[in-house]
């Protein structure tokens, strides 16, 4: 059991590390971490994982891991997640606030930014790299951007 526990961290580390359109690529990659598995395991883990193959904007797929499955490291200091050079950007209309990130990671920080409930938001879609945050009446664009620098960087 031990050997699918690192196994299946392999897999979570190349499909968050990298875009991976098919088990035969991924089968490489993992051959190269010396895992020898046949495509059945991998499909196997894949289950297990609850990877999903999702469509790419400029054609293709890749195999994608839940939001949940995509943990991101928590800084020393404050407590708050170190993402800086994910979240690209944050811009404003009206109550509502998008926010850019890397491709694959909006995910992640609006399921984070859902469960830290903050007073202000009241919720939040998100898209491969965009998050829209809808504001609660009142909030003010500032209280935002404190959150954001306070929970997930410098942006």
């Amino acid at each position: 059991m031990k050997n699918k526990k690192i196994r299946l961290q392999a897999i979570s580390e190349i499909l968050r590390s990298k875009v991976v359109g098919s088990q035969d690529d991924l089968l490489e990659m993992l051959k190269e971490r010396n895992f020898h598995i046949a495509q059945a395991t991998l499909s196997r883990d894949f289950k297990t994982l609850k990877v999903a193959k999702i469509p790419l904007a400029g054609g293709g797929y890749k195999y994608s891991l839940p939001a949940h499955n995509m943990p991101l490291p928590i800084q020393e200091s404050g407590g708050s997640r170190n993402i800086s050079s994910t979240l690209l950007s944050i811009d404003f209309s009206g109550q509502l606030a998008v926010l850019k990130t890397k491709p694959g990671y909006a995910n992640a920080l609006a399921w984070d930014l859902d469960n830290l409930n903050p007073e202000g938001v009241l919720g939040t879609v998100a898209g491969d790299d965009t998050i829209l945050i809808v504001l609660r009446e009142g909030t003010e664009r500032k209280s935002i951007v404190n959150l954001i620098k306070q929970y997930f960087g410098d942006k």
